[in-house]
């Protein structure tokens, strides 16, 4: 590769980097509805059609924002979860970890679980990194499985048949060793655990568990119970 291409191309990556920057700023003053590559345009001193080379429309500089947001979640969740452990301390560590970086990164957080954004739809570009937190969970209560060290107490009504279907097409993707009451749980822990990210971050916790530490740790250690994931002591 000769010098003039690894200038361009070190250009274009700084260019990019810089973009983002400026529409994480508009985020933050303004929410997502609001955001416009124009905007950011001006922000960084440049004519909008200069921006359109590298993000063609505000639904792909939308896109670019939300995949890393999902990435950076992800990272954090798994590099907390490789410190070693057993699968409940991994589980609990990575929830920890997203709940770290969700405080950290409020606006970020609200770009991908907040209030849809009017007008945008996320394409499938998005999959990979947006289910990077719940594979890894799943991957804990897959690794416990396998160690025989998973034992949740299953009680409570059959599940019905439509809810038995798509259990069933899931978990042929992401845990086919797994009963289907189980993965069942591993969901309701999901939407548990991002509920309460939202509750904690958008204020719907003031004035009964705020600030949320402890309320947050507990809860984590009754879901993994939930999950039938084993205290080690």
């Amino acid at each position: 590769m000769n010098a003039s291409r690894t200038a361009r191309d070190h250009a274009r990556v700084e260019m990019i980097r810089s973009i983002k920057e400026a529409a994480r700023q508009q985020l933050a003053e303004k929410g997502a509805a609001d955001l416009s590559v124009r905007s950011v345009a001006r922000e960084l001193g440049l004519v909008s059609s200069a921006l359109y080379r590298y993000f063609p429309s505000r639904d792909d500089l939308l896109t670019a924002l939300i995949i890393d947001a999902y990435d950076a979640m992800g990272d954090a969740a798994e590099e907390a979860a490789a410190t070693g452990g057993t699968p409940r301390m991994k589980w609990s560590a990575a929830c920890h970890a997203v709940r770290r970086w969700a405080k950290a990164n409020p606006n970020e957080y609200a770009l991908i679980y907040g209030s849809p954004i009017p007008g945008y739809v996320a394409p499938p570009d998005t999959v990979a990194a947006a289910i990077r937190v719940p594979l890894l969970l799943i991957a804990q209560l897959n690794a416990a499985f396998d160690a025989g060290t998973l034992k949740p107490d299953i009680q409570g009504p059959l599940l019905p048949p439509g809810l038995l279907e798509q259990l069933t097409a899931a978990a042929l993707q992401v845990a086919p060793d797994l009963s289907l009451p189980l993965l069942n749980r591993g969901l309701v822990v999901w939407t548990q655990l991002f509920g309460m990210l939202s509750f904690e971050l958008f204020g719907q916790l003031v004035g009964s568990v705020d600030p949320a530490d402890e309320f947050f740790a507990h809860t984590i250690g009754q879901m993994a119970d939930f999950l039938g994931l084993v205290d080690p002591s």
